[in-house]
């Protein structure tokens, strides 16, 4: 599923280009992105299949409507037409990472037990700024779970330093010193 929603996410971009409208097209993908995140309605309804083409067309101008670009709805209208919107989500998020790579942007997450400070967030983007020689976009979730610390993944790489990390490699120490 997710090399299908890469070739359209790699031709909105291509079209997108040719249009000069990569950071609007970007943009509308946020914001598809976020609003289908956010609505359990919405993604039941991408991919029901009783539905027809022309009202899953209807329902989503009616949920977007001015506030994304014609690029953006003709790849919505290309996606319906080829029975494939519920690769919607998936288009918007790889599209996105398509064009932070294009602008030479990295992707930061940083998992926390509670929100990070403004003067946190800036030491981070510049301790990767640097390592990465990139812009870079930063993201932080809270997940209680980690106890305390951090985990922050770049790319392919991850950086563990949460309590809950160290008491499982703790506890992994101690079961291989049992055995």
């Amino acid at each position: 599923m997710n090399r299908a929603a890469l070739r359209y996410a790699k031709a909105a971009l291509s079209l997108a280009k040719q249009q000069n409208k990569q950071e609007k097209i970007n943009q509308d993908m946020q914001l598809i992105d976020q609003t289908i995140s956010d609505s359990k309605e919405l993604q039941s309804f991408l991919n029901d299949p009783t539905f027809k083409a022309e009202e899953k067309l209807k329902t989503i101008n009616a949920v977007f409507g001015d506030k994304i670009d014609a690029v953006t709805k003709g790849i919505i209208k290309l996606l319906i037409q080829n029975k494939r919107l519920n690769l919607l989500p998936f288009v918007a998020k790889q599209y996105q990472n398509l064009y932070k790579k294009s602008q030479n942007v990295a992707s930061a997450v940083v998992t926390s037990a509670v929100p990070l400070t403004n003067t946190l967030k800036d030491k981070i983007l510049q301790k990767i700024k640097k390592e990465t020689n990139k812009d870079v976009s930063l993201e932080n979730v809270i997940d209680d779970t980690i106890i305390g610390g951090f985990v922050l993944q770049i790319g392919d790489k991850q950086i563990d330093a949460s309590v809950s990390g160290k008491l499982n490699n703790l506890s992994r120490k101690f079961q291989k010193t049992e055995k």
